[in-house]
This record gives C-alpha cells, sequence and structure tokens, in this order.
C-alpha cells in the first residue's frame, strides 16, 4: 500500500507490506444443515472438502482420529471379503466424515466376491433412494452405483437424516484457531528479525536519493511475515529526525500459548481421548496418570460402540465379515 499526500514544501511518504495468511474460518458456509437436491444426487450438509483439509491443520485433531482408527484395526479379524486394508479406509472415513460406504462386488453366481470401501468424501446419496453417486470433478462422468449394492454407515444428525455427520463439528473453530496460532507463530520467525517496528524520518535535510534507497533496502530484506513494516518520510520534522519505534512488544504479544492450550482442551473435549493415547506431553508434574486404566476406559467407552456400528454391515450382508477381537488390555483384566 503507497499513499502520497502533497504540501507545498514536501512531500510525506508511507508504506507497509507483509499480510497475514488466511485461514479457513467461515462456518456458516461450511456447515449448512441441509441435504439439497443437485442434478441427480444430495448434496453433504457439509464441505467434504474443507474437513478433508482440516484434518491436517493441527495435531490435537487428526491424532485422535488416527488413534481410534488404529485401535479398532488392531481388533479387527480379516475377513475374505474385507481386508484390514479396506477396513482401515473404513473406520478413518466414518471417523472424518460421519459417512462410511461399502459396496458388495458380486460374482456371476451373484454371491458376494468381495466388499470395497468407495472414498465417503466424493460420495452421494441419489434422490430417487436407490442409487448412489461417487462424484469427483475430475471424473467427467460421475459413476453409478444400485442402492442395493452399497452399505452406508452414518453417524446421526439433528438436521437431516440422508447423511451422517461427525461428531466433533463444535470443536472446528478451535481446530482452526490452533492452525491460525501455529502458522502465526511460524510467520513471526520467518519474519527475519521477528518484530514488527516503524522507521520515522523527519529530517528535512536528508537527501532524496538515500530516502529512497533507504526505503527499498527495507521493503527487500523482509520476508513475508504477520507483521507490517511502515516506512515514513516526513520533512522538516522535529527533534529525533530518524526514530526506530519497535511494535515487538505489542505484537508478538499474542499469548501463543494460552491460545494452543485452549484449543486443545476444546478439541480434546470433541474427540474423548485420553492425552497419553496420542503421544501427548504432561504439562504438570504429575503426569496424565496410569495410561493402562485410561486406555481401558477409552475401549469400553468409545470404541465398542464404534464396532457395534461397524456390525450393521453383517445385517445388511447376511454374513458375519466384521468381527473383533477382544482389547489386549481388557483380557488381562478378565485373565487376573
Amino acid at each position: 500500500m503507497t499513499e502520497k499526500h502533497t504540501t507545498q514544501q514536501a512531500t510525506v511518504e508511507a508504506f507497509s507490506f507483509g499480510d497475514p495468511v488466511p485461514v479457513l474460518e467461515q462456518w456458516q458456509s461450511f456447515y449448512f444443515g441441509e441435504a439439497n437436491i443437485f442434478e441427480r444426487w444430495y448434496t453433504t450438509p457439509f464441505d467434504c472438502d474443507a474437513l478433508a483439509k482440516t484434518m491436517k491443520a493441527s495435531p490435537h485433531h487428526s491424532s485422535p482420529i488416527y488413534a481410534k482408527r488404529n485401535i479398532l484395526a488392531s481388533t479387527f479379524i480379516p475377513h475374505p471379503l474385507l481386508s484390514h486394508r479396506e477396513f482401515c479406509k473404513l473406520a478413518l472415513d466414518y471417523l472424518t466424515f460421519g459417512n462410511a460406504y461399502v459396496e458388495r462386488v458380486n460374482a456371476r453366481s451373484q454371491k458376494p466376491l468381495k466388499l470395497n470401501v468407495p472414498l465417503a468424501k466424493y460420495m452421494r446419496v441419489g434422490t430417487d433412494g436407490q442409487t448412489y453417486y461417487f462424484v469427483n470433478n475430475s471424473i467427467l462422468k460421475p459413476y453409478e452405483y444400485k442402492g442395493k449394492d452399497i452399505c452406508h454407515l452414518i453417524e446421526p444428525d439433528i438436521n437431516q437424516e440422508i447423511y451422517g455427520c461427525p461428531e466433533y463439528l463444535s470443536a472446528l473453530n478451535s481446530v482452526w484457531l490452533d492452525e491460525s496460532a501455529t502458522l502465526f507463530r511460524r510467520k513471526y520467525y520467518i519474519n527475519g528479525s521477528h518484530a514488527g517496528y516503524i522507521m520515522y524520518v523527519n529530517d528535512a535535510g536528508a537527501n532524496k536519493d538515500d530516502i529512497e534507497n533507504m526505503r527499498k533496502a527495507l521493503k527487500n530484506s523482509k520476508g513475508p511475515g504477520n507483521f507490517r513494516n511502515l516506512f515514513l518520510y516526513s520533512p522538516n520534522g522535529k527533534k529525533d529526525g530518524i526514530q526506530i519505534i519497535p511494535i515487538s512488544e505489542v505484537a508478538a504479544s499474542d499469548d501463543f500459548w494460552k491460545i494452543k492450550d485452549a484449543s486443545r482442551i476444546d478439541i480434546a473435549a470433541a474427540h474423548r481421548v485420553p492425552p497419553q493415547l496420542m503421544g501427548a506431553t504432561p504439562t504438570n508434574a504429575g503426569g496424565f496418570g496410569d495410561v493402562a486404566k485410561a486406555a481401558k476406559v477409552f475401549v469400553i467407552n468409545e470404541l465398542q460402540p464404534l464396532q457395534k456400528v461397524m456390525l450393521q454391515i453383517n445385517d445388511w450382508l447376511g454374513e458375519e465379515v466384521i468381527r473383533f477381537e477382544s482389547y489386549a488390555l481388557l483380557d488381562e483384566d478378565k485373565v487376573q
């Protein structure tokens, strides 16, 4: 930005540079609360692409999802129709999008040959209630599935019943805040001097060429940071013709750790995964307590209900494909 105001004696010149990084923060444009009709299918009540990107926004958000997926996968018993790899995709889709899809591939005899897991991010429910579509911008024509060949697992939503919604939606603002704080801090160090400042020049005797060279040097020496550095030239000024006014103490007082801690608490409350299972480091001297006890309570309260959701596939297929073995730590209690 450059602004010039002409006076009778000289020109006052000021410019600033360095722009903040935009982040995803428009909640109302993200969650719509209803499934609208588009062509031959219903749109999802939320932005699937935004959810996929948010998965990478914060380690406090992705870690509990992967922890749940890994524990589910560790107890899953592979079946000739459903491999361990496909089950991992199924669990990850369900935990991320609140939706998961299983496709039955039949042999010529119409018996199940295998089960595939299409990506939930691109699956859409047909408006006729008898078809599903795989809709990807890179595919010119959406792929159509017959409704009887698809099992749709959903995490129920209170606003509509066509698609599921993940449980953690209420914590998304905290996820984005955590990402924003990290990006802000990263830009703080990329900035070079780790602080912004104002250079104030009011010495009328300063050579115009020197002022211009100084301006270019300042502008070219700074990286893309979140702190705006301002160069100001004002002839015939008062005392202290050139001053450096640091603003680091104000701008850098961003309470980084407080923001990170507050956002982490919100995210943890939404996912309900003990911090020691995610590799989190305790900040107090007492630590997190017995990890084995925390894992047992977590599996009983959170993982076993997820296992029961997966068992719906057996009812749909008419065959016991989804089977789980007992969690190892729970078996130890039975032995004792």
